[in-house]
């Protein structure tokens, strides 16, 4: 499922396949409770669970069952975050799009320059129809991210997480095909 080369250049950053010289990052922006407050899960507290992470990142890349970047600076090569598409659904031609920045590299548009190549992967090569992405209605910079990509919110799922013993919405944003095709046009 990676694309030819495992690696996606584009301005300032590059998407490639994560390995093993990336469990340190991968450790120091999951633990960061900052970093991860919207997020589904609790922060890592060991580097155990960022190989184990790294496990199964590898574990999707050889079943297809997810498909994730590393997002790194090309300038110096420094790990930024991670950008993916999980949860596909073949027969419906759909998949969940996640991501996530290191905060030290918040509020600097790499996600912005990150997140349409990987839309181009999933609506091209991957031919799927539909992303849909699962956020915090209180992330609002995730919010912001989505929408200037044409993600429409579409709905919102009451209490449905509960993470760390907080209690938490899901607001549900869908992007079709056609209109990312028509917006790129």
């Amino acid at each position: 499922m990676l694309p030819e080369g495992n690696i996606l250049e584009l301005e300032r950053v590059r998407l490639r396949a994560l390995d093993e010289r990336d469990v340190t990052a991968l450790f120091a922006t999951y633990s960061d409770p900052q970093a991860t407050r919207y997020l589904a899960r609790p922060p890592m507290t060991q580097m155990t669970h960022a190989e184990e992470m790294l496990a199964t990142i590898k574990a999707g890349y050889a079943d297809g069952s997810n498909l994730q970047f590393a997002i790194e600076r090309r300038a110096d090569g420094a790990f930024l975050g991670v950008c993916l598409l999980f949860n596909f659904h073949q027969a419906s031609a759909r998949a969940e799009i996640g991501y996530i920045l290191a905060r030290e590299h918040w509020s600097r548009g790499y996600m912005a320059e990150a997140l349409p190549a990987l839309i181009d992967q999933a609506f091209g090569a991957l031919g799927l129809n539909r992303l849909e992405a699962d956020i915090d209605p209180r992330n609002t910079a995730s919010a912001r991210v989505l929408e200037r990509l044409g993600f429409q919110p579409e709905g919102l799922l009451r209490e449905r997480w509960i993470v760390r013993g907080e209690t938490s919405d899901t607001a549900i944003y869908g992007l079709l095909k056609r209109e990312w095709l028509a917006r790129n046009a």
